[in-house]
Parts: structure tokens; sequence; C-alpha cells
């Protein structure tokens, strides 16, 4: 019985210790670039960044075209590689975690996926772990933290050093 006990009471220390460090069990889609990591958000009220996704182009500030290829790209997720590069997402404090919100947060970018030109960035996505979603929001992510303001000017994009 006593045993029960200790075991009962150091559930909600180990819980608290978890959710202290902002980590839960399991991956999250992560892309790094250069020495910073974005990263999907566990918990989105650790983000430093929320995104949302619309379908009314007007109402977007971000636009994300779907690429047929992934040379036409900007940025290409493909989970058919035979290795990833093994700290490439590595949490440390340069990470910039980024939450995808269901409903436009005041000045968070608002995002508009479409097939069509013309677009911010273009992402091709083949993968069982990213979604089209998830890959559309770290690039914005990634983007934000980049320079100031969202999106890219031409010929400039912060995307050409990013790896899984």
């Amino acid at each position: 019985m006593l045993r029960f006990k200790i075991l009962a009471s150091s559930i909600p220390l180990i819980a608290a210790a978890v959710l202290a460090r902002g980590v839960l069990p399991g991956s999250h889609p992560c892309i790094a670039i250069a020495d910073t990591s974005v990263q999907i958000a566990s918990m989105p009220w650790r983000a430093d960044l929320h995104v949302a996704f619309t379908d009314d182009p007007s109402a977007a500030t971000v636009r994300v075209q779907i690429a047929d290829s992934a040379e036409t790209a900007d940025f290409a997720v493909v989970d058919d590689v035979d290795s990833a590069e093994a700290s490439a997402c590595e949490a440390n404090p340069a990470t910039r975690l980024v939450a995808i919100s269901a409903t436009p947060d005041g000045s968070a970018p608002v995002i508009y996926l479409t097939h069509d030109g013309p677009a911010d960035y273009r992402i091709f996505v083949r993968s069982k772990s990213f979604s089209l979603r998830d890959a559309a929001a770290l690039v914005v992510g990634a983007g934000a933290g980049v320079g100031a303001g969202v999106g890219v000017s031409a010929g400039h994009h912060p995307l050409e050093a990013a790896s899984l």
C-alpha cells in the first residue's frame, strides 16, 4: 500500500516537470534554418508565433502555393529520404515554436493555401508526418523570424538553407 501511495504522489510531480519543460512525448514537425529551428508547438500557449488558415484569399496576409513538384517549390518535404540530419531540429534557445490557431488573432499571419500563384511561398509536401498546413505554418514561421514582417520580397527566400 505504501508503494502505491509513493507512486500516486510522484505522478503529479512528473506531469508538472513535463509541462514546465514544454515538451510532451512524440515528435512534432520541425525544420532547421542555419542554427535556428522552427517547430510546431506541442502546447499552443508556449508558441512564439500563432498562425491561422483561411479559405478566403482576401482575408489572408500570406499566400502559400502548393507546388506540383519539389523542383518548383521554395520548400519541399519528402519522406522517402534514407536519412535526416540527426541534430537538425534539436531544441535550443533559438528554437521558434509555431502554433496553428483555429481563428485569426490580431496581427498573427493568416495563411491561404492555393494551387495557383502568385504566392509568398511555394511548398511541396509528400509526407507521412507533415501535413500541408504543418509545412505552411513552419515556412511562414521561419519567414516571420528572419525579417521584419511576414512574407518574402522578390528574389529573397530565407528558406534556402532549410533542412528537416
